[in-house]
């Protein structure tokens, strides 16, 4: 019970000698949480969103020669892809839940009826608003084939559109952005002080001694990643504020459970930060391994472009990069409301990662420093 004791009380001295190294100088405080602030103002002011391909699914409960040839022109653009063909309105939420597909087109029974007695026809396009700009560049995209196959017809009365979109009915780029920026922004500097941590205290001189103290490798790791982690979820915490309060965005789901996903997510880069400092022989080493790799992380995350659209060999990639995840879980459970039922393949890859990342730099401890 004593050598418990004796432990926990190194193990707290060791996480506030961490937080001392970070935040006792003024320079340091400014550049922990600063940064975060200004992020988040302009990524929500500036960033936007491309299309690229256009995956949907089709409700034809017409299924005549009309609904075919409408479908050949949009299957004919080389943007849209049809990946299922539904029966029944029930399974619109599923193939759209999961993002299998961003629209779904629901031809009604009398869709070639209407046409035939020059009536207007109407097309439902539902739309998914979690990537609101893409969304938006889809409809326009349908609208055009639309507007050509009446053009092809000499129709007065063609087909109307009637659009719905769900989880950002305005389609405002806004609120696909920024809920990502919950993970992203503060994945930058979590990264970078864990990957610090270990280098600076080699660089001055001060490891040798943590490793003669009676602190196993695994227990210095603890007290390494206790303060990452708490600084990563304060600065998560700020963009949060920022975006519910400043922005007003909406947000539908369970704070608790966004909380655990923020916490999973920072433990796994934490861990890949740890890792880096535990191979980097000094602190510039470890900035510059840190900022190789973050920026692949950036672009293989999905923020600036949907996984689905990135060359298989990169989607395969994407799995050990905790930020994909992160922002997955993040971006569904703000604009959604998902719940851990919905969530749990997300939760998978992240807990792998910290299982793998988190005892490999234990492991260089004590095998690569001793």
């Amino acid at each position: 019970m004593n050598d418990l004791v004796a432990t926990l009380v190194q193990l707290i001295s060791l996480i506030r000698k961490e937080f001392l190294a970070l935040v006792k100088d003024p320079a340091n405080r400014v550049i922990l949480f600063v940064p975060a602030l200004m992020q988040s103002l302009l990524f929500g002011y500036g960033a936007t969103y491309d299309l690229t391909h256009v995956p949907y699914a089709v409700l034809d409960q017409s299924r005549s020669a009309a609904s075919v040839e409408l479908l050949a022109h949009l299957d004919g653009t080389g943007v849209f892809q049809r990946k299922a063909l539904l029966e029944s309105s029930q399974q619109i939420a599923g193939v759209i839940d999961d993002q299998t597909v961003l629209l779904v087109l629901g031809i009604p029974a009398d869709f070639a009826d209407q046409l035939a007695a020059g009536q207007p026809a109407p097309l439902q396009v539902i739309l998914d608003g979690r990537n609101s700009t893409t969304a938006g560049s889809a409809a326009a995209q349908v609208a055009a084939v639309v507007e050509a196959f009446n053009q092809t017809r000499g129709a007065t009365s063609g087909i109307r559109i009637e659009r719905r979109v769900w989880f950002n009915p305005n389609l405002e780029s806004r609120w696909s952005i920024m809920p990502n920026l919950i993970a992203a922004l503060s994945m930058l500097q979590t990264l970078l002080i864990a990957a610090l941590s270990v280098a600076r205290e080699r660089e001055q001189g001060t490891f040798d001694q943590l490793l003669v103290t009676p602190l196993t490798p695994m227990l210095i790791l603890i007290g390494k990643a206790l303060p990452a982690i708490l600084i990563g979820i304060i600065q998560s915490s700020i963009v949060l504020v920022i975006i519910r309060f400043w922005f007003e965005v909406p947000m539908n789901g369970s704070i608790a459970l966004l909380y655990l996903g923020l916490l999973t997510f920072t433990l796994a880069a934490v861990g890949v930060g740890l890792s880096i400092s535990a191979l980097s022989l000094n602190m510039q080493q470890a900035m510059l391994y840190a900022f190789l790799i973050i920026m692949p992380l950036m672009l293989l995350s999905g923020l600036l472009t949907p996984v689905r659209n990135m060359p298989e060999v990169l989607q395969i990639a994407t799995y050990v990069n905790p930020l994909r995840f992160g922002m997955a879980i993040v971006r569904r459970i703000y604009l959604e409301g998902a719940t851990l039922g919905d969530l749990w393949t997300q939760f998978i890859p992240l807990l792998a990662l910290a299982a793998v990342t988190l005892p490999l730099a234990a492991w260089l401890f004590r095998n690569r420093l001793t």
